[in-house]
């Protein structure tokens, strides 16, 4: 017999080569396309401990803040907009541990419901479902790539069950699946839920209307964390149905459970636009939807499809008004860093980049004695009747001077509210409010105005969806100005007309 030192060599060999030629480099795969997507993943390091790897995402240069973190913009993840990932294949009816008859109906698979507390067939509650062996991948939309190395992707839960995309799933690399991708990381959420003024604005709006939810049936679009929904439930609320589109929802799916709410809010990863209900009908839909300048990331969009879909007759929108506006600011410093940098850099010039970072607006917190003129509404709108088709900004404004300054930039802030509650709650972005994670926009202009108190800004501006990317935002500005000087220039009469870009 072969000695015992032999024969374990030939074991670990047999094992080495088995890890490398078997399921160990798809494994190692696996763990870096989901760090890349932006998921964390309890890995246990030498000592056996579980410890945590997590891909950190770059920051998106565009929406660079003077000393904010950056990224996707909110906990409420918005997931519940864009179109579904292709190739997450229901197993078939019929199959063991498959969706139930009533999930069949409501056109829900493994891949889009996460039910709390239910049970599958042969399962244990909450476990993940057996993966369709002969599920054929859906062919990749216009525009979409394939993925180069398909993997396995494992979102795992808190007790260790997960939800598994299938080998060969195709990733749709296009502006959706970038936006719910950056939806999926707790950095974003913990940044949303520490801002007090939209937490406790929906808090408030909630529990202290808790007569009108009680009883109700209610959706949360965007759920994220699921911080609304459990506001909600805690107000009376006979359901909740909480959607996202990210894979937040399956860590929302755990927070509801260990909080006691889990029969009371059903999580469904799901795309609104073509998912359907357990329900025909809501009597309230909330989503914190709004985006920077209130309008980026399309967010709306979504909403508004859900109205139309679901909300029943006398139905209540949280929030229900949203309105933008806009102001001066005097920011001469700040531009100089920022724009004026490009003229000597390190003793070179590279003024040629100064025409780029014009044409892109900041979101930054703005001073509010930095304000010099008088603020105006550019844009408003009622929830429960605006279409799709007036999500654009298309307005003539009118800032007068309210005292002597020079002004180098626009300021655009939103409000939103719940009008349709006994007590009224309001949320602002504005300047003179306290400082929310939405902060300002700031559109800086090409010229330095010297202005005199009375002294008139007139102009037009318009806010739409790129064409490039729904969720990208253009603007286009023209004014006017007849005043004291501009770029030091006396009695010069200026008009101007420039275009930006925040992506």
């Amino acid at each position: 017999p072969l000695p015992t030192r032999v024969l374990l060599a030939m074991v670990v060999l047999t094992g080495a080569s088995a890890f490398i030629s078997g399921a160990g480099i798809p494994a190692l795969r696996n763990v870096h396309s989901a760090l890349q997507a932006g998921l964390s993943i309890e890995a246990h390091g030498r000592n056996g401990l579980p410890r945590t790897l997590t891909h950190q995402k770059r920051e998106d240069p565009a929406l660079r803040l003077r000393g904010g973190a950056v990224g996707g913009r909110s906990e409420s993840s918005k997931g519940s907009r864009g179109a579904s990932p292709a190739g997450k294949a229901a197993p078939p009816a019929g199959t063991k541990g498959g969706p139930s008859p009533q999930d069949q109906k409501a056109g829900a698979s493994w891949a889009s419901i996460v039910s709390n507390g239910a049970k599958p067939e042969g399962g244990e509650a909450g476990a993940a479902p057996p993966q369709a062996a002969a599920a054929p991948a859906a062919a990749p939309q216009a525009g979409s790539k394939r993925a180069k190395t398909p993997a396995t992707v494992m979102k795992a839960h808190a007790e260790g069950a997960a939800v598994e995309e299938g080998e060969g799933a195709v990733e749709k690399e296009d502006e959706d699946n970038y936006y719910f991708n950056s939806y999926s990381h707790f950095g974003i959420h913990e940044e949303m839920l520490k801002d007090e003024v939209r937490t406790y604005g929906y808090r408030d709006a909630i529990l202290k209307n808790a007569h009108l939810l009680k009883g109700k049936v209610v959706l949360d679009v965007g759920c994220g964390t699921g911080i609304l929904s459990m506001f909600a439930a805690q107000a009376g609320a006979a359901h909740v149905y909480a959607v996202d589109n990210s894979d937040m929802a399956y860590t929302a799916k755990e927070i509801v459970r260990v909080n006691g709410f889990a029969d009371k809010i059903t999580v469904i990863k799901g795309d609104i636009e073509t998912m359907e209900l357990p329900v025909d009908k809501v009597d309230v839909i909330v989503s914190e939807w709004m985006g920077y300048c209130l309008l980026y990331e399309a967010m709306l969009d979504t909403v508004l499809i859900a109205r139309d879909k679901w909300l029943a007759p006398g139905g209540i929108m949280m929030p229900d008004k949203a309105s933008l506006f806009i102001t001066a600011i005097e920011d001469a410093k700040y531009k100089n860093d920022k724009i004026h940098f490009w003229d000597d850099v390190y003793g070179f010039n590279m003024s040629f980049v100064k025409s780029s970072a014009l044409s892109e607006p900041l979101v930054d917190t703005v001073d509010p004695h930095q304000i010099c003129a008088t603020t105006e509404c550019i844009w408003e709108a009622d929830l429960m009747t605006v279409t799709k088709e007036q999500l654009v900004v298309d307005s003539p404004f009118s800032l007068r001077a309210s005292r002597n300054d020079y002004v180098h930039a626009l300021v655009a802030h939103f409000d939103v509210g719940f009008t349709m509650m006994h007590k009224p709650t309001w949320i602002s972005t504005s300047p003179r409010e306290r400082p929310t994670h939405w902060r300002q926009t700031v559109i800086y202009l090409h010229d330095e105005l010297c202005i005199n108190k009375g002294e008139e800004i007139v102009g037009h501006v318009r806010i739409s969806p790129s064409k490039k990317n729904k969720r990208h935002l253009d603007f286009k500005l023209k004014y006017s100005f007849d005043g004291e000087a501009v770029n030091g220039v006396a009695g010069v009469k200026h008009n101007a007309s420039h275009f930006y870009q925040m992506r």
